[in-house]
């Protein structure tokens, strides 16, 4: 089910304030200084030998909502003595948005203090009658196994604060949007996902996400992040490009009277390259013509249609600056080969809970040892964790050259990622 895409809402940030706003998230999150794209974690397709993964390592389970990726930026502005909350979406622009206020969790008795700087990621969605923003993960306070603690943490160090802090306020400030704690559920746990969380959702969704619970948060692609999707509502993000033939009269100039090709190219990094084409009916030609919306050179999620053997059109994709990555477009096809079906899911999990249990009596086996002393509190979690190498999907792989497909004198394709029969 897909719902309309909110606005995100929020002034936007720009020039040196939005420069050093990145700075200081960047040292948050132990990145490099001069890192300038989106830091959020991008999952990886499900296919088949994801079922092997869920079975070894310990992972949680929720509903993949339908609504913008947003990171929330809490910060303390020093100049100002105040605390200040900004959104940042895909395209890495900052919005500082109004009336939001973190509190910290534990200050000294008596007294009222702002929580430290804090990263937190999540999805703003449209639910029936408001915009919610849900958050997942704690970013800026995991350690090395992060799943439960963070989640622990995202609920009693900033969110539950949070809702006491707006409670206790007589007459409190209109909210940009309604800001809930994602429901997680062990892996195991899929039905309960599908027959009890979702059923109670007021807005869009459009399959599962698989968040490791013993690995810490990766910027860029994260390979122990992963997206499931009925195999045949897998999509892909294109850019598109519409191609007309030329005149009659003369070869060199478009003949914007017919139908053009639906031409879909995939990211290469430094450039775009030809993947396939996608279908539009005659009649869907006619409506887009009368509609007067613009569609060349926009970003475009588009799913395998068997019934047209071809590539059909679900959304445009604006809150993206770019389409999916070839080495991303690699994977999806990959997915949609697979066929994953939820069936096959359910019935994984026995094993899936088997494995765990086993590796929860093992660890009760392994010898304890006394806690480190206690040091001085901390504000929210204290330094960053080390990333794990360098930043993952931050940049195309090395010798990415074409793609699928190759365009028949700038008209005719040969492509589809190999699904087309």
């Amino acid at each position: 089910m897909h719902t309309a895409v909110p606005d995100i809402p929020g002034v936007v940030v720009e020039g040196a304030m939005k420069h050093g706003l990145m700075q200081h998230l960047n040292q948050l999150l132990g990145l490099d200084p001069n890192f300038s794209r989106f830091p959020g974690s991008q999952p990886v397709s499900f296919v088949s030998r994801s079922l092997k993964l869920l079975e070894s390592r310990n992972f949680w389970v929720c509903e993949k909502s339908d609504g913008v990726r947003v990171m929330m930026l809490i910060a303390w502005n020093s100049a100002e003595n105040r605390q200040q909350v900004f959104l940042i979406d895909r395209k890495n622009t900052y919005r500082e948005v109004d009336n939001l206020e973190f509190p910290h969790w534990n200050p000294p008795s008596g007294t009222k203090s702002p929580c430290g700087p804090s990263v937190i990621d999540g999805e703003l969605v449209c639910d029936i009658d408001r915009m919610t923003g849900e958050f997942a993960v704690a970013v800026r306070y995991h350690k090395a196994n992060y799943g439960l603690a963070t989640v622990q943490r995202l609920k009693s160090w900033l969110l539950e604060p949070f809702h006491k802090n707006l409670r206790e306020q007589m007459n409190p400030a209109p909210q940009p949007f309604e800001i809930v704690c994602k429901k997680m559920e062990l892996a195991d746990g899929i039905e309960a996902v599908v027959k009890e969380h979702i059923p109670q959702l007021e807005h869009g969704h459009d399959g599962l996400i698989f968040t490791c619970a013993e690995t810490g948060y990766v910027v860029g692609t994260d390979e122990m992040i992963l997206k499931w999707k009925p195999p045949l509502e897998n999509s892909i993000d294109f850019k598109l490009e519409l191609r007309f033939p030329p005149t009659a009269k003369d070869a060199n100039v478009p003949d914007y009277t017919v139908k053009p090709v639906f031409v879909l190219l995939t990211n290469m990094g430094r450039n775009y390259d030809f993947f396939d084409t996608m279908v539009v009916t005659d009649a869907e030609w006619e409506a887009i013509k009368e509609s007067g919306v613009q569609w060349d050179e926009r970003i475009v999620e588009c799913n395998w249609d068997p019934e047209y053997d071809s590539w059909r059109f679900m959304r445009f994709r604006d809150d993206k600056t770019d389409g999916n990555h070839w080495s991303v477009v690699q994977k999806i096809i990959e997915s949609i080969r697979d066929g994953v079906e939820l069936e096959t899911l359910i019935a994984r999990t026995p094993t899936i809970r088997a494995r765990r249990k086993e590796r929860a009596a093992m660890e009760q086996q392994k010898p304890r040892y006394p806690a480190p002393p206690a040091g001085p509190p901390m504000a929210m979690g204290g330094p960053p964790m080390p990333q794990r190498g360098a930043p993952q999907g931050s940049y195309p792989p090395p010798n990415m050259q074409g793609g699928y497909g190759m365009a028949i004198g700038g008209y005719g394709p040969v492509g589809g990622g190999g699904l087309r029969r």
